[in-house]
C-alpha cells in the first residue's frame, strides 16, 4: 500500500473539522457505567391464601349430593346469576377437582383462580363432583368449595352448572377483572 500525499490545504481542513485532539492515556475501555442505576424493589410474592377473606361466615348449611349452589356478591344485579346459568359470559377455563382430598383441592382451586384472574379469564368452570362416596351424603369438596368461593376476593358470583356441564357436580364462577384487563368500566350485568 502506498502512502498518499495530503496537501497542506486538506491537512488544514481536516484539523479544522476534527477540532482539538487530546491524547488517550489508557488503551483499556471501562465497561461499567460510572453511576450505578438505582435499585428496583422486587415485587413481593403474595401468598395464594391471602386471596381468601376470613371474615366471611363459614357456618353455611351443609349441602347434600343433589343440592345446587348459588351466590352473588353484594352490589351485583339480580340477573347476574341468571345470565351465568344461561352461558351469557362464555367459559374461559376449566378445572376438575373431584377425587382430590380437601387440602389438595383447596390448593389447586386457589392456584387456578389466581391464574385465571392473572390471565384475564372472566368465567370459569369448576368440576367438584357430587360426592356420592362421601359420608352421610354430605360431599366434602362441594361444601368446602361453597365456602372457599364465597371467601375469595375475586369471585363475584357462582352457580351450579347446567346438566350437560355437570349439574350439581360442577359450578360456573364469574371472576372480577383485574385493572389491566378492565378496559370498559361500563359493562351492564
Amino acid at each position: 500500500m502506498t502512502k498518499k500525499t495530503i496537501s497542506s490545504e486538506d491537512s488544514h481542513l481536516f484539523r479544522k473539522t476534527i477540532g482539538t485532539v487530546r491524547s488517550v492515556n489508557s488503551d483499556k475501555v471501562v465497561l461499567k457505567p460510572e453511576n450505578k442505576p438505582k435499585p428496583v424493589p422486587k415485587v413481593q410474592a403474595t401468598s395464594i391464601e391471602a386471596y381468601l377473606q376470613p371474615h366471611i361466615p363459614t357456618d353455611l348449611e351443609k349441602l347434600s349430593v343433589e343440592d345446587t349452589l348459588s351466590f352473588s356478591a353484594s352490589g351485583l344485579q339480580k340477573n347476574v346469576i341468571k345470565k351465568l346459568r344461561q352461558g351469557y359470559f362464555g367459559l374461559d377455563a376449566e378445572i376438575d377437582l373431584h377425587g382430590l382430598n380437601s387440602h389438595d383441592a383447596k390448593q389447586q382451586l386457589l392456584h387456578f383462580l389466581h391464574d385465571s384472574v392473572e390471565n384475564g379469564w372472566r368465567c370459569v368452570h369448576i368440576i367438584h363432583g357430587k360426592g356420592y362416596r362421601s359420608a352421610n351424603n354430605h360431599p366434602v369438596i362441594k361444601n368446602n368449595l361453597n365456602i372457599w368461593l364465597r371467601q375469595h376476593r375475586h369471585v363475584l358470583a357462582f352457580c351450579s352448572a347446567t346438566q350437560k356441564q355437570g349439574g350439581a357436580g360442577a359450578v360456573i364462577v364469574l371472576l372480577q377483572l383485574t385493572e389491566k384487563y378492565d378496559n370498559s368500566k361500563d359493562i351492564d350485568f
